[in-house]
């Protein structure tokens, strides 16, 4: 969601620059900041930032440069005259002399500055509303190239995701066998106590059924199918992708939780790295 678009447009009087970031953010936040002359234009330049941008946290600038002769604010003459008039006088009933910035402490009063507000040209408005679409564009061509890295990056840890976990399929027979070495050792140690063998095979049996792996790594595997997938499907996938990361957190963390097994665990670390990498980056999917 992250983007950017500067567009300036040349008017008869004036120099007109829109501005728009966008930053990531799970809804829409918009904040503007525009002259006021075009304050009544507020609602309309809102919906159409909330109709074409959806998520993110966006700043839209308007900034008016005149480069004619005549500019809304106006000095207030009669006012800066008045005030004179009065400081003046009283400088002289108590004898004093005018400061010698008196004409920058007047202009700091009230009702010293005055703004014209004209009626707004429509023939303007149009070519201004034109220069904010073109932000807007190119915005969303920054948000574009964005994705179309993200969507490598996906694929690519999606993919070091599934290596991993053909790795840990490598592990899984050494892993067994040293399971049942490791409880047989432990009752040979104690070979005085008489066992059921009928019934120790069905608990050995049990035990390793818990510790089997293979619909975890199945529904894994089918996680990530469905992650690609899902980028494929086009616009508008993002909390979607969120949802698929964490049922893929979920098989990893069921891995790792019955790997009981040193360089399976390794691999089961090196796969929440990877998934902790795409969590940070779906949040720039719309």
């Amino acid at each position: 969601m992250t983007g950017f678009g500067k567009v300036t447009t040349e008017l008869p009087s004036k120099k007109v620059t829109i501005e728009i970031k966008a930053l990531n953010s799970k809804q829409l936040d918009l904040s503007t900041r525009f002259p006021s002359v075009y304050k009544e234009k507020e609602m309309e330049i809102r919906s159409l930032l909330l109709q074409t941008l959806e998520r993110g946290k966006v700043e839209f600038n308007m900034h008016i440069e005149y480069i004619g002769k005549d500019i809304p604010t106006q000095i207030n003459r009669a006012a800066v005259e008045s005030y004179y008039n009065q400081i003046k006088s009283i400088a002289d009933d108590i004898q004093i002399g005018l400061p010698a910035d008196w004409f920058q402490t007047i202009l700091r009063l009230p009702d010293t500055i005055k703004s014209e507000f004209a009626e707004i040209d429509e023939n303007e408005w149009n070519t201004i509303l034109s220069t904010i679409k073109k932000t807007i564009q190119q915005l969303q061509e920054f948000r574009t190239q964005e994705g179309k890295m993200l969507y490598q990056l996906f694929e690519q840890k999606i993919g070091n995701i599934h290596k991993l976990t053909e790795q840990i399929g490598e592990y899984e027979v050494e892993r067994i066998e040293k399971i049942k070495a490791r409880i047989i050792d432990n009752l040979e140690k104690v070979a005085e106590k008489d066992y059921d063998k009928n019934r120790f095979e069905q608990e050995m049996i049990y035990y390793i059924e818990k510790l089997d792996i293979n619909e975890e790594k199945t529904r894994l595997d089918n996680h990530l199918k469905y992650f690609i997938s899902t980028i494929k499907e086009g616009h508008g996938q993002g909390k979607k992708l969120g949802f698929i990361a964490q049922e893929i957190g979920r098989e990893i963390n069921t891995l790792g939780s019955k790997s009981n097994h040193a360089e399976m665990q390794k691999l089961v670390v090196q796969m929440k790295d990877e998934l902790e990498q795409i969590k940070e980056q779906i949040l720039n999917v719309l």
